[in-house]
């Protein structure tokens, strides 16, 4: 009786201990199966807002992957998150969807080489989001200029809506034309830039915010671009972080409205460097090599005053030979905080008031608080009055006694000063040796009664 007991439990125990053991294993095979029917490598999840997602990350509810071919264009009519892979010549990647919907591409070692149109073509969505593989270069190029027409675009990344561009990869763009361009907002939160192009670098028609990542442009017209053709109060940029180093022929960084700078390194290099009615500088390191304005407040909006305030952070400004002010401002000046070093022939040029209210400023190597204004063709001065104009030809910061003859060269309206009557009230005509032509075109002493 004890024997059949004992035996009795011996069997009940290998049988719980089997079933432990399977329902062991089916659980694990059961979460791998899952694991593997929901997981596609370097795709994010549809749902995902334009938060910056690793790509090498496991997602479920992945969508399509497709690879690349010569001629063979992409049309993406739902709202989801594509993985683009391969290389390819004369394709688009075309995106049009409801107003709602959001896109997402994924870029992994993508190439693609265009004659005459887009890369990648947004017609219709909410928004759009293309984004870089970790650890993968990725190339889009268009070698031509654009074709005509309203339908085809004039940019390798082309959008008619939002555009957002982020990832952790590296994105290399070369254009005849304009490289990224959105004809609503564009917003870069992440990432490596790296482009080269003939007209504008970043351009989109109302809003450019950057948060984040590293941007090299490293030839354009201009580097990164907001303006609206068809409303004065819209095309402003905001910079809140990142590393950008931009060449421009002519702007750096030109706003309609207003440029906002929080923080951020930032290299400039251009004919102006930051362009916008309003320039605000909270913080960041900003170093500017300009051949015209370093920083110009003009009068780009009717909605706004021109106006450059800083605030904060570091502002080093080395301007070219010439008529050049390190800021110019066609409003008003204020100097809050933060530092500003600028070597050039002028510091300051405004229109309107300048305050100094704290901060450091640095003129030509030397510590001042004094804004001094530019008004003189290119004398600096700390003149009081009323703005004028002494003659040009001929100075180095004195009147040397003689005209050149070209009075269109010599005086600007009603501004200048001319030289005071001696004892008596007297003019001495020595004091005028410039030549004027007689009737026969001859030379002759300048006359006075």
């Amino acid at each position: 009786m004890d024997m059949n007991r004992k035996m009795t439990g011996a069997i009940i125990a290998v049988m719980i201990s089997g079933v432990l053991t399977a329902c062991a294993s089916g659980s694990d095979l059961g979460r791998l199966t899952t694991q593997s029917e929901t997981t596609v490598e370097g795709t994010i999840n549809a749902a995902s807002s334009d938060a910056a997602v690793k790509t090498d990350t496991i997602y479920k509810d992945t969508d399509k992957e497709y690879t690349l071919n010569d001629g063979e264009d992409i049309s993406i009519d739902e709202e989801g998150t594509y993985l683009i892979s391969g290389q390819a010549k004369n394709m688009t990647v075309y995106i049009d969807v409801g107003d709602e919907d959001e896109v997402t591409l994924v870029l992994s070692d993508a190439d693609i080489t265009n004659d005459d149109v887009p890369c990648i073509y947004v017609k219709n969505a909410k928004k759009v989001i293309v984004e870089t593989k970790n650890g993968t270069e990725n190339t889009l190029k268009v070698t031509e200029e654009f074709k005509e027409g309203d339908d085809n675009g004039d940019a390798v990344i082309y959008s008619k809506d939002d555009l957002v561009l982020s990832g952790d990869g590296t994105l290399v763009i070369s254009s005849a034309d304009n490289a990224v361009k959105s004809n609503d907002d564009l917003k870069i939160k992440s990432g490596t830039y790296i482009i080269d192009c003939e007209k504008n670098a970043l351009r989109a028609n109302d809003d450019i915010e950057i948060e984040d990542g590293t941007i090299t442009v490293n030839s354009c017209n201009d580097g990164i671009h907001a303006e609206n053709d068809d409303d004065d109060t819209k095309g402003s940029i905001l910079i809140t972080g990142g590393i950008i180093k931009i060449t421009a022929e002519d702007d750096a960084i030109h706003a309609t409205t207003t440029v906002q700078i929080d923080d951020g390194t930032l290299t400039l290099t251009g004919a102006e460097c930051i362009e916008a009615t309003q320039i605000t500088v909270n913080g960041g390191d900003i170093n500017i090599t300009a051949s015209d304005d370093g920083i110009n407040a003009a009068q780009k909006s009717s909605s706004l005053t021109p106006e450059f305030t800083l605030n904060g952070g570091n502002v080093v400004i080395r301007m070219g030979q010439g008529d050049t002010d390190g800021v110019d401002s066609n409003g008003n000046i204020y100097i809050n905080g933060g530092t500003i070093d600028i070597e050039g022939q002028s510091a300051f040029d405004y229109d309107g008031t300048a305050e100094y209210n704290g901060g450091t400023m640095i003129v030509n190597g030397e510590e001042t608080d004094t804004i001094t204004n530019q008004f003189m063709g290119g004398f600096p001065g700390e003149f009081k009055g009323d703005p004028g104009s002494m003659p040009r030809g001929g100075f180095d910061g004195e009147f040397n006694g003689e005209f050149d003859g070209n009075f269109d060269n010599g005086f600007e309206g009603e501004r200048g000063e001319m030289p005071h009557p001696g004892p008596g009230g007297d003019m001495n005509p020595e004091d005028f040796k410039g030549k004027a032509p007689d009737e026969s075109g001859e030379k002759r002493s300048a006359e006075l009664p």
